[in-house]
């Protein structure tokens, strides 16, 4: 057993806040870097990758939900088995599926909110206090957010590449998810860059 796989196993939780919170940091600020064509650094950096972390922490506990739950339901007959290769591939897809359903929406959307109060706030933790959610769920492109966000990158993205998720040891897992998050960052990044040179 490697040394990375023994620190999740006896650490989740840290491992968890440790893996997102530095690589899903470091995939807003090449995403940042790919929008504008320079670096820089991003609005609230240390606070967003605070929250991050805390999103780590609550993936490492999510998937083991979602794993031993639709493991279980199979069991008593509610979702469908199969045996072999087929069967792993059925099993990841339905976890990847009810995850990204009944989860993802939920942290997204917390995660827009908590973005959107450090930006008003100017990255200050100061500046949070004058912030009220009222400013937050007014400043927030609600239609954008369930257009885009929910109802096409679930399902296009998110569902088929956690598939993969859930094939791989559960060491790997979270680590994997947060090098999706910078995936995925960066191909929206560029899709922005080149629609904003076209017009």
């Amino acid at each position: 057993m490697s040394t990375f796989e023994m620190l999740t196993r006896e650490y989740p939780y840290l491992m968890g806040f440790i893996k997102v919170g530095l690589l899903a940091t470091l995939g807003e600020i090449l995403a940042l870097r790919i929008a504008r064509g320079k670096w820089a650094v991003p609005v609230g950096l240390w606070m967003k990758a605070v929250i991050w972390g805390f999103l780590g922490m609550s993936f490492t506990l999510t998937f083991s939900v979602f794993g031993s739950g639709v493991t279980a339901a199979g069991a008593a007959g509610l979702l469908p088995v199969a045996g072999g290769l087929w069967g792993k591939v059925l099993s990841a897809l339905l976890i990847s599926t009810m995850m990204n359903i009944c989860f993802a929406p939920v942290m997204m959307g917390f995660h827009r909110i908590t973005d959107t109060f450090i930006d008003l706030a100017d990255g200050r933790f100061g500046g949070l206090a004058r912030v009220s959610l009222k400013d937050v769920v007014a400043h927030i492109d609600w239609y954008g957010f369930l257009s885009f966000v929910l109802i096409r990158t679930i399902p296009l993205f998110w569902i088929p590449a956690h598939t993969v998720t859930f094939l791989l040891p559960a060491e790997y897992r979270v680590l994997f998810s947060a090098l999706l998050s910078i995936a995925l960052g960066a191909i929206l990044s560029m899709a922005k860059r080149s629609a904003a040179k076209k017009a």
